[in-house]
């Protein structure tokens, strides 16, 4: 199973979002699209280019990620999912879209559990020095300077 991944943003961040996957995976192309919601344009016409968009991804199951719930890109993916096999995230990043074409075979379900993990664990307050140069604290629970 493949599942396919189709973005749905206001311009240009879904295409971004895009890019910058594959230039972490040049190979994750395939079952992979991106859709700009470009402003002043009619939610119908919208809703008629996203549509084309996931056909053209020609898949089974696909996972639609938006950016911001409430939001046209949102609304529209909200009535493009209706009635397919599919699942909607809303607040689309760039570590829950690597966790996610890491991990495409598994069941659509799972692919949503791992792109929540993914979108939730990437994001987190960082040191503004580096961790060798920083003093650890006597009640450190661990040896480790990361979360992940």
């Amino acid at each position: 199973m493949n599942n396919a991944i189709l973005i749905i943003a206001h311009a240009p961040l879904a295409s971004a979002l895009r890019q910058c996957v594959l230039h972490v995976f040049p190979d994750g192309a395939a079952g992979l699209a991106a859709f700009d919601v470009q402003p002043n344009v009619p939610p119908e016409e919208t809703l008629a280019g996203a549509t084309q968009a996931l056909a053209l991804l020609n898949a089974q199951q696909t996972l639609v990620l938006t950016d911001v719930f409430g939001a046209t890109p949102c609304n529209v993916a909200q009535k493009l999912v209706d009635g397919v096999d599919s699942k909607l995230i809303a607040g689309v990043n760039l570590p829950m879209l690597l966790r996610i074409v890491t991990y495409r075979r598994e069941s659509l379900d799972a692919l949503v559990a791992r792109a929540l993990a993914g979108g939730t664990q990437g994001v987190m307050q960082v040191a503004t020095t580096a961790p060798q140069n920083q003093v650890r604290k006597k009640n450190d629970q661990s040896n480790y300077d990361h979360q992940q």
